[in-house]
């Protein structure tokens, strides 16, 4: 059997978090600080949430197809993002991107502001205050958010096919690899996918949970032996 459309997945999967991780922090740092427009801003951001992912797929399309300002563009140096890996990446990232963004926001607006206030006054630079103070007092999270956002991408198939394709060996992921099959009527190897899917995604939830449990024992401890 090939395993093709797993190491894609994975790969694919794993660099999308990264990039979502780091956009979905600064997206809600940045959106928090907004004095205008923030509703707007952030609907925005949330909009490949709520959107069907074909949705996503066909405006990432128009926006990096051959006849786009940027295809035009990066058809200058032979290259182009449609039907390439690269459009897996970018699929993944960004119907990602609003679960890392919203999961990271709600935990910047759980901390107290009492704390960011105090260290203002002890003349902290505003990035300072957010590395050693709002990210890891919001840690957990901002790791659930993660989870999550991997996840999605693992599992990410609408705009995936609609930019990237179903390339087999290059573009197809388990997702599409499940739509092949069905398709020919492959059912076994559709079963196959959708396990191993399931598996890696119960595998990250039990993680996830696990993780969450030692956090809160943890600060269960600290607050009975401060008490």
């Amino acid at each position: 059997m090939d395993l093709a459309p797993l190491y894609i997945s994975l790969k694919t999967a794993l660099l999308a978090t990264v990039i979502t991780f780091v956009l979905g922090l600064y997206g809600a740092r940045y959106v928090m600080r907004l004095e205008k427009y923030q509703g707007i801003i952030d609907g925005i951001f949330t909009l490949p949430l709520v959107l069907p992912p074909t949705v996503v797929g066909f405006f990432l399309l128009v926006l990096l197809g051959k006849n786009s300002v940027i295809g035009k563009f990066l058809l200058q140096f032979d290259f182009s993002i449609v039907f390439s890996w690269e459009a897996t990446v970018i699929a993944s990232t960004v119907v990602a991107f609003p679960l890392m963004y919203r999961t990271a926001r709600g935990a910047f607006e759980q901390i107290d502001y009492n704390l960011i206030a105090a260290a203002q006054t002890l003349g902290m630079s505003e990035e300072r205050i957010f590395w050693r103070i709002v990210l890891p007092l919001s840690w957990p999270g901002i790791a659930a958010g993660t989870v999550l956002a991997f996840a999605r991408a693992l599992g990410e198939f609408g705009a995936t096919i609609m930019l990237a394709g179903n390339i087999p060996g290059r573009t197809q992921t388990m997702a599409t690899a499940i739509y092949s099959a069905v398709q020919a009527g492959d059912r076994d190897t559709a079963y196959v996918w959708a396990g191993v899917i399931i598996i890696i995604s119960f595998i990250i939830m039990i993680l996830m949970n696990y993780w969450s449990n030692v956090q809160k024992k943890g600060k269960t401890a600290a607050w009975v032996q401060g008490g």
